[in-house]
């Protein structure tokens, strides 16, 4: 199979309009028939993404630099995080959560430019994935792909959960299961055999080292190495964390207070609204009624005149035989 035309297909597919999505798969699937089986077959299991993935990927295609600041925001965390700086982390969580705003705003305006309209649940589900990104180096490749189909989210402390989440998981770039090399670019690696010499040679030459050596090792032994970070600096960063987590589960909460407040009214407005037409319904059930009797009454007396006015039309006809009978006879 072609997997370059796959890919291709599903960044043209996962760019539409949601409510177009399963037409175009399907019109896809049928014009790449002609490339073998597994090419439409592929395509037919693209799978449907949901909303809040759809509005995540329509950043992806319309507005990719707001992704892009939060891909720069997320590495610059994850710096301050790995050398403990609670300060950093404290003002990073700040800017965090003002980009995140802009970034839900913007997905509200590009999903309703493209014909769908995004709730409260659905924004959340969109700001839960934009945060998953700044957690986590795979969540930002696979956000920034385009390709989602479902929703992310991150604890701050595993790897973002990312199966099934995407629709074509080798279009992104792998996570880096390794930390980068820290050997020094001018220090080349020797092979097995030199590096077994060199064991040898070092081993047979300590004890008859030149007095000319000394003063430069001493000096190497004598450079300050980088101080590991104390116990409290350690303790200060966590407290960092704790209280950028604190405050963003603050806001979470009261993002979802506001969330239930509004949906309690939306139910309330709703339970008058079906009460009204519960009530309409039902008066225009009893006038339904009303006026089913008045059709049967008046269908009754309808098919009485009728007859009455057919034997009316009767009794006309034998009067007028008899006129003309008795007029005959009289000649």
């Amino acid at each position: 199979m072609d997997d370059k035309a796959l890919a291709a297909i599903a960044f043209e597919l996962y760019a539409l309009p949601f409510e177009e999505f399963v037409a175009a798969r399907t019109a896809a699937a049928k014009a790449s028939a002609g490339s073998g089986k597994e090419l439409p077959a592929a395509v037919k299991a693209l799978p449907k993404p949901s909303v809040a993935a759809w509005a995540v990927n329509m950043l992806a295609s319309h507005e990719p630099g707001v992704l892009a600041q939060l891909a720069e925001l997320g590495q610059r965390m994850r710096a301050a995080q790995a050398s403990l700086d609670a300060a950093a982390l404290r003002e990073l969580a700040r800017e965090r959560r003002i980009l995140l705003g802009i970034a839900v705003d913007t997905a509200r305006a590009v999903a309703e430019r493209q014909g769908r309209t995004i709730s409260a649940t659905i924004a959340a589900d969109v700001e839960r994935t934009l945060q998953a990104m700044t957690a986590d180096e795979g969540a930002t490749a696979a956000v920034q792909s385009g390709l989602l189909v479902q929703a992310l989210s991150a604890d701050g402390v595993d790897t973002v959960e990312l199966d099934g989440a995407v629709a074509l998981p080798a279009a992104v770039p792998a996570r880096r299961t390794t930390p980068p090399s820290t050997t020094p670019p001018d220090s080349p690696k020797q092979p097995p055999a030199a590096a077994a010499g060199q064991e040898e040679r070092t081993t047979a030459e300590r004890g008859a080292r030149r007095p000319a050596d000394q003063p430069r090792l001493k000096a190497v032994r004598e450079t300050p190495r980088a101080a590991s970070p104390s116990a409290l600096e350690k303790a200060s960063a966590a407290l960092g964390e704790a209280q950028a987590a604190e405050a963003e589960s603050a806001r979470l909460a009261a993002d979802r207070q506001r969330q239930l407040a509004d949906t309690e009214a939306e139910v309330s407005d709703l339970t008058r609204e079906t009460r009204e037409l519960r009530d309409m319904l039902r008066a225009a059930e009893e006038q339904l009624d009303s006026a089913r009797k008045s059709l049967g009454t008046a269908a009754a007396e309808a098919k009485q005149a009728a007859r009455a006015a057919d034997k009316a039309k009767r009794s006309a006809m034998l009067a007028q035989e008899r006129v003309l009978r008795l007029g005959n006879t009289r000649d």
